[in-house]
């Protein structure tokens, strides 16, 4: 399909409202904001979660816990994404990254034992669950931990 016959589905977008263009329009002179207050000021209204001066809900909730900035997620690849490769390859962070399974060796490799490998492979990791060493070990490959 040429790029100038794209168009978007029927119905997803809708003519904007064009305020301010005469009586006729029933949107002129005030453009649908009333007379006076807040709301009909340019840059008027509320912010975000503004309950009228009452404590905004989410200062009503308890907080509990906190979020560790230095937190560190591995990359995580599953034991069957590695039957794409062939039978006694040694699978290092750089081959993956090469064949574009994870993304960033920033945090290290996790594998993980979703799936079945039913080819003898050589992995080398960061870091294992218990059930992919199981998976690996079973299928003839050996786990190493980087």
């Amino acid at each position: 399909m040429p790029l100038h016959e794209l168009k978007p589905a029927p119905g997803s977008r809708h003519t904007p409202k064009r305020v301010g263009r005469g009586i006729g329009s029933g949107f002129g002179k005030t453009s649908g904001r009333g007379q006076k207050g807040q709301k009909s000021r340019s840059g008027g209204g509320v912010r975000r979660g503004f309950e009228g001066g009452q404590m905004p809900l989410i200062q009503r909730l308890p907080k509990r816990g906190f979020t560790n900035i230095f937190r560190r997620e591995p990359a995580v690849v599953n034991v069957g994404t590695l039957n794409r490769f062939d039978a006694g390859t040694v699978v290092t962070p750089e081959l993956l990254k090469e064949k574009g399974i994870v993304k960033s060796l920033k945090n290290g490799i996790k594998i993980l034992g979703q799936g079945e490998l039913e080819k003898e492979l050589t992995v080398r990791a960061n870091s294992f669950s218990r059930q992919a060493e199981e998976k690996i070990s079973s299928a003839g490959g050996k786990a190493e931990v980087i």
